[in-house]
């Protein structure tokens, strides 16, 4: 089993710079190249992009719907890992009203694991094909109150690796915790972020203020 060393790419503006900042978190397989990628679609001009690199691409093992012990030590190394990027952020003098996360795949369940675990006002929450982890949801683990954060989460129906029952499940957790979600099911959707998405997160979560 592993845990994850702290390798981080930065893009975008410099952190000092920057009046937001956005943690993007790569799927498995993936690289943190792949996931900054995005800054090419994504309305992140104004942001410092972090992206931490997963050890073996992979943040943890399993399934994220396998029993959490499976998938330890590396899923709290992971988490562990998210939270040292964010203190980093807030260090660099950007508030955590103004920090977005966004995820895909493995990358938006630890995104919406990370958030629901540590919920606070963030500037924006982007789960494209993620949901809560653990065979079942460990309701305990969640705390405190996102004050109406916005927060997007997708999947495809069927997805080889993320159920849509599972996604809903997450959704209320989230509304729960008084974030604002906005849902989106496509109907036969291979496993991969659709331009429809992309659009979507760009017209509300990412729309300039």
């Amino acid at each position: 089993m592993y845990t994850h060393s702290k390798q981080i790419i930065t893009s975008g503006l410099p952190v000092q710079q920057a009046k937001k900042a956005i943690v993007m978190l790569h799927g498995r397989g993936g690289t943190a190249a792949d996931i900054i990628s995005l800054q090419k679609v994504l309305k992140l001009e104004d942001m410092a992009i972090y992206a931490p690199q997963a050890t073996d691409n992979s943040w943890y093992p399993y399934s994220f719907m396998a029993p959490v012990a499976q998938n330890q030590p590396a899923l709290d190394s992971a988490l562990a890992l998210v939270g040292e990027v964010v203190a980093e952020i807030e260090a660099a003098g950007i508030p955590t009203d103004q920090i977005y996360f966004a995820g895909f795949s493995q990358g938006a369940c630890l995104t919406l694991e990370y958030t629901a675990r540590n919920a606070r006002r963030y500037g924006g929450i982007i789960a494209f094909t993620g949901g809560l982890i653990g065979q079942e949801l460990a309701i305990g683990n969640y705390k405190g109150d996102f004050k109406l954060t916005p927060v997007f989460v997708s999947t495809g129906n069927p997805d080889p690796h993320v159920p849509v029952s599972r996604v809903q499940e997450s959704i209320t957790m989230l509304e729960d915790m008084n974030a604002v979600v906005n849902q989106a099911i496509y109907p036969g959707r291979p496993h991969t972020i659709s331009g429809e998405e992309i659009q979507l997160v760009n017209n509300t979560i990412l729309k300039k203020s």
